[in-house]
C-alpha cells in the first residue's frame, strides 16, 4: 500500500478566546487547537496536530495567530483549505488564511517575533459590543507618562517581575522589540511586540504600568521593579478579555514596524 504524500499546510487564524480555556489541548476545557483539531480529524478520517505560534491564555483573543498541520488529502488545494476547515468549526474560530509552505516550516520555532495588542476602553460606561474585548478605565490616563513607562521595557532584559507565578519557563530573559501606547477608533491600544513572551507578560506589565500611571510615579520606578525580578513588587493581572495576539513575524517576511 503506497503512502500519500504529505503537504504542509500554514494557517492564520482569528478567534474569540472568551469561550476557551486558552490554546492548548488540555485534559478538561475546551481550548482552541482542541476544535481545531477536532475539525482536522472529521475531515481526514484520522487524527492531525496542529503546531501554534502561540499559547493564549483563557479569555485572550487572536486575530493573526498562525499555526501548521501536514495533510495527506490531496483533493484540496492549498488556498481551498480556508473555506473547507470553516465549514467544520464553531462561530468563534475563523482560518483567515492558508496556503502551503515548504515541509520545514513549523508555526512556532519559525517566528522571530510575536506582536500583541491590549484595547483599553476610557469612558463611563462600556458599549455592550466591546464589553468582552477591552478594559475599561474611568479616566483618561496620561498617555505621555504610559509611553515613558514602557520604553523602559524595549530591550533585552530579565522578566521575572512580570511572569504569573506559576510560570515553568527556565530563563525569564527574553527581547522586547517596541512597546508603547496609541488611541485606535474608540480604544487606547497597548502594542507590544517581542520574540516570545512570559507566561502572562503582558498582562502583568500592563497592570503595573496602569497602576503606576494612577500613582504618578516615573518610569524609574517601573525600571526599579524590572531590576528586582520580583513578581510580588510588581502590579496586579489586567483581564484577559482586552488582549489580542495580533499577528506572528517570520523571518522571510518584511516585519514591518513594529
Amino acid at each position: 500500500m503506497s503512502v500519500l504524500p504529505q503537504r504542509n499546510i500554514r494557517l492564520t487564524l482569528a478567534y474569540d478566546g472568551t469561550d476557551f480555556f486558552g490554546w492548548q489541548v488540555q485534559k478538561e476545557g475546551r481550548t482552541v487547537q482542541g476544535v481545531l483539531e477536532q475539525a482536522l480529524t472529521r475531515m481526514h478520517g484520522h487524527p492531525v496536530h496542529l503546531q501554534g505560534a502561540g499559547r493564549t491564555d483563557t479569555g485572550v483573543h487572536a486575530c493573526g495567530q498562525v499555526a501548521n498541520f501536514f495533510t495527506d488529502l490531496d483533493s484540496i488545494p492549498p488556498e481551498r483549505f480556508r473555506d473547507a476547515f470553516n465549514s467544520y468549526l464553531p462561530h468563534d474560530v475563523r482560518v483567515l488564511h492558508s496556503a502551503a509552505v515548504p515541509e520545514s516550516f513549523n508555526a512556532k520555532s519559525c517566528a522571530i517575533m510575536r506582536v500583541y495588542a491590549y484595547n483599553l476602553y476610557v469612558a463611563p460606561v462600556v458599549l455592550p459590543q466591546y464589553r468582552r474585548y477591552c478594559w475599561r478605565m474611568r479616566r483618561a490616563p496620561d498617555v505621555a507618562l504610559l509611553n515613558r513607562l514602557a520604553a523602559q521595557l524595549v530591550g533585552t532584559h530579565n522578566f521575572a517581575s512580570f511572569a504569573a507565578a506559576g510560570d515553568a519557563t527556565k530563563s525569564r530573559v527574553r527581547r522586547v522589540a517596541a512597546a508603547s501606547f496609541y488611541p485606535q477608533g474608540p480604544f487606547l491600544v497597548f502594542r507590544i511586540s517581542a520574540s516570545s513572551f512570559l507566561w502572562k507578560m503582558v498582562r502583568v506589565m500592563l497592570g503595573t504600568m496602569v497602576e503606576l500611571e494612577q500613582e504618578g510615579s516615573g518610569p524609574e520606578r517601573l525600571a526599579e521593579i524590572l531590576r528586582l525580578q520580583d513578581r510580588k513588587i510588581a502590579g496586579s493581572t489586567a483581564p484577559a478579555r482586552g488582549l489580542f495576539l495580533e499577528r506572528i513575524i517570520y523571518d522571510e517576511e518584511n516585519p514591518g514596524p513594529f
